[in-house]
């Protein structure tokens, strides 16, 4: 006998409290960066004004080495404008794409920074490839909370439950806040796709099973995704679904596409793709949690370039 699931139970329960109307359903605020392609979310409890900010990005000019706080500041001012209380600062994984500009918000709107536990793994591998001293931590103590599959939170009245979802990346996380998913790279819109797997610990096998899982939740489920880049034929930029579109409609993954079929659709198109722009500066401020390295002698911070090493 197969055992249950009882992180996805936990989570078809939350979700089907707000679609029976016996919890708030979540306000979802989205705010699109369009250089890196990412959305980033602040969604709350309509009745506590408790909130959530999940996935921010800190604006960074690779060219001039330069960051700005432009994005993570429109966060700032809808959280204020809606008089908000920030509770929680979500990570779905260490991205690959964009900087975090979770320290930035937290110490300005407070909250607790988390991600999944696995970020252990990518710091591991990760600093290994930037030969990270022993001053740098590979426990995820960086971090405020480090959850695991299944692990229950509540935004304000509304209940959580972090999904661990591997593939992309080996700490990938997908946030299930009442009907709201939030899955990260995991999956993008259905006529665009599922992320990559390329990258040091990614895995199409675990990324197949991972979305197996989450279309296993209610098909009325509302699905925000971190990115979006305009599949052929469409004109603009979209970012929200839901289950029952994405089991139907996703172009690499809908119902009917086995493991293998997908296994070798993703490696396929993996091997063509280009490294992102940003990847070696965002994994390496990402998985210190967002924190800019300490400035040296010269109080000027450095990045470091490994060469031919990814």
């Amino acid at each position: 006998m197969v055992p249950p699931d009882e992180p996805l139970q936990a989570s078809t329960e939350v979700a089907n409290q707000v679609l029976q109307g016996m919890m708030p359903t979540p306000i979802v605020h989205a705010l699109f960066d369009e250089p890196t392609n990412t959305i980033s979310y602040v969604v709350h409890d309509p009745r506590t004004r408790a909130a959530a900010i999940i996935d921010s990005v800190l604006n960074f000019d690779a060219a001039a080495g330069r960051t700005d706080t432009a994005s993570a500041d429109s966060l700032i001012a809808y959280v204020e404008a809606e008089k908000l209380r920030v509770e929680w600062l979500l990570e779905t994984h260490v991205h690959a794409d964009h900087l975090s500009a979770a320290p930035y918000l937290q110490k300005r709107l407070g909250g607790k920074l988390a991600i999944g536990r696995e970020i252990v793994t990518v710091q591991d591998v990760f600093g290994n490839i930037f030969n990270e001293g022993g001053d740098f931590k590979r426990d995820g103590s960086q971090f405020d909370r480090l959850f695991n599959d299944g692990d229950r939170f509540a935004v304000g009245s509304i209940e959580a439950v972090a999904l661990h979802v591997p593939g992309h990346t080996p700490a990938d996380l997908a946030y299930v806040i009442g009907d709201a998913l939030f899955t990260g790279d995991t999956l993008f819109m259905p006529d665009y796709g599922t992320a990559r797997c390329d990258f040091p610990g990614g895995d199409a096998r675990l990324l197949y099973r991972s979305i197996r899982r989450l279309m296993d939740l209610p098909r009325a489920m509302r699905v925000f995704l971190c990115h979006d880049y305009k599949a052929p034929g469409r004109d603009r930029f979209m970012w929200e679904t839901t289950i029952g579109l994405q089991s139907d409609a996703n172009v690499h993954v809908h119902a009917g596409i086995d493991e293998e079929a997908f296994v070798a659709m993703r490696t396929a198109r993996d091997a063509t793709l280009s490294m992102p722009k940003l990847i070696l500066p965002s994994i390496q401020i990402n998985m210190r949690a967002g924190h800019l390295p300490e400035p040296e002698t010269n109080g000027t911070r450095y990045l470091r370039i490994p060469l031919n090493a990814l």
